[in-house]
């Protein structure tokens, strides 16, 4: 399922707006099983670190095992909950929201703890998808065809700066719907 994800999720791209090196604390929220967690935690060991989070046990566990069994001891996962990611003290390099931003139930005291926990200068990455311009109708403001617009406005209502963003960053003829790429800045 990853190798086909591969090939079109275009996950070295969205890990470049990251800009991650090594040594590095970066968050994933909204980690899954790990598909991009695992790739993270390759790029910026050995001292680095990756905090994978999630509301999920199933795949928190079963993203434990997987770093445990791929050499990723600077991989750590955090269950957190719909209003709190629970992350340690600590500055946060980097945050990567990556198709979970539309699931997030609550997204304001979760963007307001991220900010608190990044530091200046941090970014953050935020991936999803929305409606296709055609299929924008009166209902639209469902969590689950959530446009970048929209996130873009509730994220920097939190103090973030966007840097960037592709607004058909993944357009596949097969999906109803076209994801979207958005780059921020914590001042």
């Amino acid at each position: 399922v990853e190798r086909e994800r591969d090939t079109w999720q275009r996950p070295d791209e969205i890990l470049e707006q990251l800009d991650l090196q090594p040594g590095q604390t970066v968050v994933d929220l909204g980690s899954g099983a790990g598909y991009f967690a695992l790739k993270i935690a390759a790029r910026v060991a050995p001292d680095g670190r990756v905090l994978a989070v999630d509301v999920r046990r199933q795949s928190l566990a079963f993203l434990w095992i997987r770093a445990r069994q791929g050499g990723h001891a600077n991989l750590t996962v955090i269950r957190g909950d719909e209003h709190n990611p629970k992350l340690p003290a600590g500055p946060i390099d980097s945050v990567l929201i990556a198709n979970t931003y539309h699931e997030l139930t609550a997204p304001d005291p979760v963007l307001k703890i991220l900010f608190a926990s990044m530091r200046s200068g941090a970014t953050l990455v935020v991936v999803d998808r929305g409606p296709r311009p055609a299929e924008l109708h009166s209902e639209a403001t469902a969590r689950h065809e959530l446009t970048a617009a929209a996130a873009t406005e509730e994220i920097m209502r939190h103090g973030f700066r966007m840097v960037s963003s592709d607004e058909r960053f993944i357009d596949r003829a097969a999906d109803e719907d076209i994801w979207w790429l958005t780059v921020f800045r914590k001042p």
